[in-house]
């Protein structure tokens, strides 16, 4: 009797030393939308969460999947309709929550289920390096005289870089409701059409206009922050005088009616995701922000969020 009880415990423990030899996933199989083109902001957080969340063990297979078109709303439009998906995500952010109320837009944000925020990005201008805007004071001026003959290339319209524009030329005494402002509906196609020279300057995140700005392609006029983006070389607009201080965020989202089990089960791989080294590397890299909020700061974040968002595009003439 001892004997076979000793048979069955090496064996057992055996079989124990084979299960931790594998790491143990909380989720089998996970989809996540980036709803808009390959290249943009909402595309590069999807597939970070894909190379984070595989690569730290925590979900064995993700699939990112692109649903292009009116500033995220077309994808959230097709994501309700994944209702109780316990096994999906979608990629938002503030550009999202502008684009629910400039296209008036029948779907909004009560009619997903929110599970975290993750990153913050402080906007920028930046031009070609051949540019005749040697600075911030050249653009002001030409803002001041014409500011129709001044074209922002960004992305999609009423998001974060329309909103930039929008600010920006209020900040500085020209009159926002004029800003030239050509959307592109991800930041890869808006990036195409800068480098082209198709637009006097380009508006977005920082971090997006870093390669083309080190492989001196662009250089930046002003960033949007607080204070000097380290790795950045580029002043700040408090620095020059224009009083303001703006930035960008992206979040997940799940589907609506999922499980308690469920939205805890996401609740806790995005948490995992973002306290893995995989993550902080890409942080690293991407020069993006952790501004992680799990679901209950985010929802509250959220409401808070969409009053703050209003009260801006309201200002700058893109809601009335």
């Amino acid at each position: 009797m001892l004997h076979r009880f000793s048979h069955l415990a090496r064996a057992l423990f055996g079989l124990g030393l084979l299960v931790f030899a594998h790491p143990v996933h909380a989720l089998d199989q996970l989809y996540v939308m980036a709803p808009a083109a390959p290249g943009g902001g909402w595309d590069g957080t999807a597939r970070a969460m894909q190379e984070a969340l595989q690569g730290a063990g925590i979900v064995r297979a993700v699939q990112v999947e692109n649903v292009t078109g009116a500033g995220g709303t077309i994808g959230l439009a097709q994501f309700v309709k994944r209702e109780r998906d316990g096994k999906a995500l979608m990629a938002t952010g503030l550009v999202m929550a502008g684009a629910i109320l400039t296209n008036k837009s029948p779907v909004n944000f009560s009619h997903v289920t929110p599970i975290a925020r993750l990153t913050q990005e402080w906007q920028s201008i930046a031009v070609l390096k051949n540019s005749d805007l040697k600075s911030i004071a050249d653009l002001i001026q030409r803002l001041k005289t014409n500011p129709g003959s001044v074209s922002w290339g960004g992305g999609s319209a009423g998001g974060a870089d329309q909103m930039t524009a929008g600010l920006f030329a209020k900040a500085v005494g020209a009159d926002p409701a004029k800003v030239n402002y050509v959307a592109h509906s991800g930041g890869g196609q808006a990036m195409a059409t800068i480098l082209g020279g198709h637009v006097t300057l380009g508006v977005n995140s920082a971090s997006e206009f870093l390669d083309q700005v080190q492989a001196g392609q662009m250089r930046y006029l002003a960033v949007s922050s607080d204070k000097r983006i380290p790795g950045i070389d580029a002043p700040t607009f408090r620095e020059l005088g224009i009083d303001l201080v703006f930035s960008n965020w992206r979040g997940v989202m799940a589907p609506p009616g999922i499980s308690a089990a469920d939205k805890k089960a996401l609740g806790e791989a995005i948490d995992k995701m973002v306290k893995s080294p995989q993550w902080k590397a890409i942080l690293e890299k991407r020069g993006w922000i952790d501004a992680y909020m799990p679901s209950a700061e985010f929802e509250a974040f959220l409401k808070d969020e969409r009053t703050r968002v209003e009260t801006t595009l309201r200002s700058i003439g893109l809601v009335r």
